[in-house]
């Protein structure tokens, strides 16, 4: 059953392995390489397929968030950058935004 936003919970190996798919977008989109890409926190919602916010450590006290778009598995299951917030901090909570 579909519902909002998950409560924010801790980054899984799962998660990490969704962040580290787009990783390439979002330092094109970004236009800044990220030696570190680490999974912190996420929430997540279901719809047409399932949307995620991930809150990522890219070094150091630098922090971006990430809106990423998950197809369902019988539409291709395709990744799907939707949006970046950069300049975030570890304090920063996870709200739903677009860019």
């Amino acid at each position: 059953m579909c519902r909002g936003w998950s409560e924010t919970m801790d980054a899984t190996k799962e998660t990490q392995g969704i962040c580290d798919q787009v990783k390439s977008l979002v330092q094109r989109k970004t236009n800044k390489i990220y030696q570190e890409f680490r999974a912190i926190k996420y929430r997540d919602r279901c719809g047409a397929g399932v949307t995620y916010l991930f809150q990522v450590c890219v070094g150091g006290p630098n922090y971006i968030h990430l809106l990423v778009f998950q197809a369902l598995p019988c539409y291709g299951g395709h990744l799907e950058l939707s949006s970046v917030q950069e300049d975030k901090t570890p304090d920063d909570g996870l709200e739903p935004f677009n860019n």
